[in-house]
């Protein structure tokens, strides 16, 4: 797999694809690599785009992993514009849909995930948007302002985002959760009700536990949500952040074992296929420190397992676990979550949830599981460093604020 001819073809060019692209030829790779994105744009970063792209401080230009020329000028043969269509591991080829078909030594799959759409009425009006693409963001932007309503449908941590960046904008925002709280499926109650309050005095509102059955629209254009109490909301344009599924249609055709995901190991190759990796969004990864597999959707994890199937590709050593950390940011709060609050027994606060600077550790006994920091940076970075050691803690050092998170890892 190392010889300096073996062709990579890497399937997605989004955070995973193209830092996968850049890393093979950091390590030293020395064949053909094929890059090919459904996008018409180079690679580039996804988080911004619910924040900073939304309020106008971001565009392609500045959220590009690496400028275009970087391809050409480092022998990346990039097809934007292009989506794999088959994929015969017998032969080892790929068909695109623009009718080319190419083969490869190692295949890379980086096909990442897309938004989960709601089966109801009106769902195709004009103005009924997900969150996924800089096209999304962009059409987003264009639909929200003063004077307009903006509804979201599903409090998670993207809802939320798209909810601060609507209220920067001057829209009126209303949130619409079919959970009796806001980020049920990823957070504590505890940091749920604070968001909720924090959006709250912001302008948000909040409608809770409620199903929406419907859109409605005049001349092609949404212009109302419809719940299952009976109500409709008017609204100008509507966010659906319910979730996301993997991209792994064509693994499945293709006979690669998956799991909502395409099952790999710690070198991101999969289980199936020693030829084939999946990396991103759409693996499903091994958690060593979890001691269980699961998918991950974040920036740092496609950075790891781009790493990962780089380094057995080239022949590197398998890089160093890390813990798995994502982040979310709102108004002027930097969310820092490190780990996955599998299997808790405990749940402790250290730091003053009214002042807006807190965490919330995540306990399996003395061990700890997870972390959520709210603006409070040494919690995030000794929590992450407790987590990956698996090392005991000291439960009233922990809670205890005077006490530096130096003095707790130590």
């Amino acid at each position: 797999m190392s010889e300096p001819a073996a062709h990579v073809v890497i399937l997605g060019a989004g955070h995973a694809g193209g830092t996968a692209a850049a890393l093979l030829r950091q390590y030293g790779h020395a064949g053909p690599i094929t890059l090919v994105g459904e996008e018409p744009i180079a690679p580039y970063q996804r988080p911004p785009l619910s924040k900073a792209w939304l309020k106008g401080e971001a565009d392609a230009d500045s959220l590009a992993l690496k400028p275009l020329e970087f391809y050409a000028e480092h022998d990346i043969d990039f097809r934007p514009g292009v989506r794999a269509e088959s994929l015969n591991r017998g032969a080892r080829t790929v068909g695109l849909s623009d009718g080319a078909t190419v083969s490869y030594d190692a295949l890379i799959l980086a096909t990442g995930a897309r938004a989960i759409a709601l089966p109801i009425a009106g769902k195709d009006l004009a103005g009924v948007m997900s969150l996924r693409t800089a096209a999304d963001a962009e059409a987003l932007k264009a639909a929200i302002g003063p004077g307009k309503t903006l509804a979201v449908v599903g409090g998670g941590y993207i809802g939320l985002e798209v909810a601060a960046s609507g209220r920067a904008l001057g829209a009126e925002v209303v949130v619409l959760e079919k959970e009796d709280r806001l980020l049920a499926r990823v957070a504590c109650p505890q940091l749920s009700d604070f968001f909720q309050g924090y959006h709250q005095t912001r302008g948000v509102r909040f409608e809770l536990g409620c199903s929406v059955t419907g859109f409605e629209g005049k001349d092609g254009h949404v212009t109302g949500v419809t719940l299952a109490d009976g109500r409709t909301l008017a609204c100008d344009a509507v966010v659906v952040g319910v979730g996301a599924h993997p991209n792994d249609e064509l693994a499945k055709d293709a006979g690669l074992e998956c799991a909502r995901g395409v099952v790999v190991d710690l070198d991101a190759r999969s289980v199936t296929d020693p030829a084939v990796f999946a990396i991103g969004d759409v693996a499903h990864r091994p958690m060593p420190i979890y001691e269980r597999m699961f998918r991950m959707e974040s920036v740092p994890n496609a950075l790891e397992q781009a790493k990962q199937a780089a380094s057995a590709i080239v022949g590197r050593p398998r890089p160093a676990g890390e813990c798995p950390w994502q982040w979310s940011d709102q108004y002027d709060l930097k969310l820092q979550i490190a780990g996955y609050a599998f299997d808790t027994t405990e749940i402790l606060v250290r730091g003053d949830p009214a002042a807006a600077k807190f965490a919330i550790f995540h306990l399996k006994g003395d061990q700890v599981q997870s972390v959520e920091a709210i603006n409070a940076p040494p919690e995030f970075m000794m929590g992450k460093l407790l987590i990956l050691s698996r090392k005991p803690v000291n439960k009233a050092k922990l809670a205890d604020p005077s006490i530096s998170m130096k003095e707790v890892a130590a």
